[in-house]
């Protein structure tokens, strides 16, 4: 395999509809004091198959995010990226032969780079669902490893203990008139947000000036649900972040819903390329009985397809409908809109300073979950 990778301007990133890969993205994580690199890359050997949202594409690029660990160390992150796919038997090779040449773009105390990759699970296939057909999941890391390396030099592709973006999420179909995407949802969804426009509930704008109001519920639900608390600073800078004189900008929306006044829920609604992304949410803990998230999410999804938008991410869900999982709950929420769910293969590790990598894995079992990436 041949790829040719070649450093850009952070301007110059190529519009997608995947958040984390934009140029906007790259503004948030600057603003909130991190360092961003941008690359083109190009795969000579035209017989593997690569694509990029479904086409078949030979060159792409990726926004990398360098994360510090300690005064010294650090980790490459690359979020939902690389957005080009290669067929699945490439994949391990195409990773070994593309981190090997980012490499000498990296500082040397890099002690590796994480793919958060968002391509479809190797484990999707019949052999891997229930009778009642549920998703079984992927088999033991061992397995995925050796899986994966197939058609690699050096064997250096970890799966990571876990992962920080989601690795399942469901996505709806925007093509189809509201009527019908009303029709596609679970009875009990369509009454739920029919039950809150009856009981009252308003979904608002907001600009910066309602971000105390959001902050306030966010803050409940997190430490409801026993989840990391960002500081106010952090959804600062996604709402400022803009990145118009760019490729790939992004539309940021704070939506508030309302009854009577009060504030009962509260979502970040992303826009780019062609899709919406629901980022962020978050609720009271009284009056549920109005139903204020599913006001939120339908007010979205409106606001995304008049937007141009041909597809919804409602972003993170448990694998499957197993109550025991912490995202149990959004799994049962969201799969209630319809859609159709996804599995990627989450985060993978090509280490290059061994001992410190086995350092730093060990110290990510202690403290696994989902965060703000």
């Amino acid at each position: 395999m041949k790829i040719d990778v070649f450093e850009k301007e952070i301007q110059a990133i190529n519009c997608t509809s995947i958040v984390q890969q934009t140029a906007f993205w790259s503004e948030v994580k600057n603003r909130q004091g991190l360092n961003t690199k941008a690359f083109d890359f190009k795969v000579k050997n035209r017989d593997i198959y690569t694509k990029v949202g479904g086409y078949a594409c030979t060159n792409a690029d990726l926004l990398l995010i360098q994360q510090p660990l300690n005064s010294e160390d650090s980790i490459a992150y690359i979020p939902y990226g690389p957005e080009i796919e290669p067929s699945e038997e490439f994949q391990g090779a195409f990773l070994e032969e593309l981190s090997e040449i980012l490499r000498s773009y990296l500082p040397k105390h890099c002690i590796g780079i994480r793919y958060d990759l968002n391509w479809r699970s190797h484990w999707c296939n019949e052999d891997h669902y229930d009778s009642d057909g549920q998703w079984i999941g992927a088999p033991q890391k061992q397995f995925q490893e050796f899986h994966f390396n197939y058609n690699t030099i050096n064997w250096n592709l970890r799966k990571s203990n876990s992962d920080i973006l989601p690795s399942t999420t469901v996505f709806l179909d925007l093509s189809f008139p509201e009527e019908e995407i009303l029709k596609q949802m679970k009875p009990k969804t369509r009454y739920n947000i029919m039950l809150a426009k009856r009981r009252g509930v308003e979904v608002k704008i907001a600009g910066l000036d309602k971000l105390e109001v959001w902050y306030s519920l966010y803050k409940e639900t997190a430490r409801r649900n026993g989840l990391y608390i960002n500081s106010i600073d952090y959804f600062v800078s996604v709402l400022n972040a803009k990145a118009e004189d760019t490729n790939s900008p992004a539309d940021v929306i704070l939506l508030i819903a309302e009854a009577d006044q009060e504030p009962l829920a509260a979502m970040f609604l992303v826009l780019s390329g062609h899709r919406g992304t629901y980022l962020y949410g978050a609720s009271a803990s009284h009056k549920r009985n109005y139903m204020p998230t599913y006001a939120l999410q339908w007010k979205a999804i409106e606001m995304a397809k008049r937007h141009g938008c041909t597809e919804y991410d409602m972003f993170g869900v448990s694998p499957g409908p197993n109550i025991s999982h912490p995202m149990y709950g959004l799994y049962r929420f969201k799969t209630g809109f319809g859609g159709e769910l996804l599995h990627h293969l989450g985060c993978w590790d090509y280490p290059f300073i061994e001992e410190k990598y086995n350092l730093f894995q060990a110290s990510e079992m202690q403290a696994q979950g989902y965060y703000s990436p």
